[in-house]
């Protein structure tokens, strides 16, 4: 079994520089003249209440990144419209082919892994539709699959603010890695994780 204590790999981060520079605009007539220096007004700007429209710019910076998620998790990911998926690992079109076992989570009891890699030994003796819905619909929701990301600092803030505390460690984990970004303060705003 997998456990995954840095969800996020791969992690890059575009229009930093020029994003902090466009939070600049509001308040010079000449567009030359604001540079990417982060000053106390691009801090205070970023750490704008959502929904304010003051930390729009963060909406530039994009990060892309992998993300492996059980199940359940990605279930719960979904949720967020700003999440947008590149590309993903198939259940549809691989999951007799997966180590049932390494791709699940400490949390999956053993027993149901056995009760699966069966499933999936007698679709590989038989081939039937059948016996192919038997396999997918008893793959726990502790079974892991990893997609490449694409969101913004301005989304991640509020996926970082709904979710820190949230009681599937790997959103804790994911909130946690947060921090490793640059400016992370603009994403977290001094929140501590609970």
């Amino acid at each position: 079994m997998v456990r995954v204590t840095e969800p996020m790999r791969n992690i890059h981060v575009y229009g930093l520089s020029d994003s902090v520079r466009a939070s600049k605009y509001p308040m010079v007539t000449d567009i030359n003249m604001p540079d990417e220096t982060v000053t106390d007004r691009v801090r205070k700007l970023a750490c704008a209440d959502p929904g304010s429209g003051h930390d729009q710019f963060l909406t530039g910076i994009v990060v892309q990144f992998d993300l492996t998620f059980s199940v359940k998790a990605w279930v719960e990911a979904e949720r967020y419209h700003f999440l947008d998926f590149v590309s993903s690992q198939s259940t549809m079109h691989r999951i007799t082919q997966f180590d049932i076992g390494a791709q699940c989570n400490e949390w999956v009891d053993e027993r149901v892994i056995y009760v699966v890699r069966e499933m999936v030994e007698k679709y590989n003796a038989d081939p039937s539709h059948e016996n192919y819905l038997r396999v997918l619909y008893n793959v726990p929701v502790g079974f892991q699959l990893t997609a490449r990301m694409t969101t913004n600092y301005r989304q991640l803030k509020t996926i970082y603010a709904q979710r820190k505390g949230h009681r599937l460690p790997e959103w804790r984990a994911f909130c946690h890695q947060l921090n490793e970004l640059p400016y992370s303060e603009f994403i977290t705003r001094g929140m501590s994780e609970e």
